[in-house]
């Protein structure tokens, strides 16, 4: 049993709201256990300049904490001058993982700008942002008959070993002592898009890895389930 009570397989508790906001296109919150993440999709009849004339728009992602979002408050990328070097990283990811299921063709000369701020944090955040953002995108899209532009779906979750033994989701404590940490970024039908895996502590072997990909694949098909029903939601 882990400190939470949760079995080794079993995710934190979802609540989800897709329409979170009235005015971008597509909104929803996502809360994974206590992780709350806003993710927004606004479609902009606009591409890069590079694209312009292809017949091919873009997506791309912006991704923030808010100061106090883990207790204690960190200065605004604003405020510094630029952003934080993991901020980057993970906005990339972001958009790598959502553009892996982007039919760009369909989209036509338009751009997707996704937004996920992280509202409170208690580890996983960039696993809630993929995911959260998956749904925003979709609805945003389908408001605008674009649907077609987002014909497979992509979650993200985590996965690691904890005193010995493969997790799903870890939440912070469980993140902040785990010997191996691995982010995986996955489709609905089991197709990888990214792994992130660091041992902490403790080299991992093959079957290690091979074990924590499976727990992620269940954990994948729970989010992907969710997902759905938040996409289809009628609009409030």
């Amino acid at each position: 049993m882990r400190h939470d009570g949760r079995r080794p397989d079993e995710l934190r508790a979802l609540d989800v709201l897709p329409d979170f906001l009235e005015q971008p296109h597509g909104s929803v919150l996502w809360s994974q256990g206590k992780t709350r993440v806003l993710c927004t999709a606004t479609v902009e009849d606009d591409i890069p300049r590079w694209l312009r004339g292809k017949g091919r728009g873009w997506m791309t992602a912006e991704y923030s904490m808010l100061p106090a979002s883990t207790g204690d408050r960190t200065q605004r990328g604003v405020t510094r001058g630029r952003p934080d070097g993991r901020t980057v990283e993970i906005q990339r990811l972001i958009g790598r993982a959502l553009r892996a299921v982007c039919d760009f063709e369909a989209l036509g000369e338009r751009t997707l700008w996704l937004d996920c701020d992280v509202l409170q944090a208690d580890g996983g955040t960039r696993c809630a942002a993929i995911t959260g953002a998956y749904v925003a995108a979709y609805r945003a899209l389908d408001r605008m008959g674009l649907s077609k532009a987002l014909p497979a779906s992509v979650a993200a979750v985590s996965v690691g070993v904890v005193e010995g033994g493969a997790v799903l989701d870890l939440d912070y404590p469980e993140d902040s002592q785990a010997d191996t940490d691995m982010n995986v970024v996955m489709t609905a039908d089991g197709r990888l898009v990214e792994v992130q895996a660091t041992a902490e502590r403790h080299p991992f072997t093959r079957v290690e890895l091979d074990e924590l990909l499976d727990l992620a694949a269940g954990g994948i098909e729970q989010l992907a389930a969710a997902q759905r029903i938040a996409a289809d939601a009628p609009r409030r």
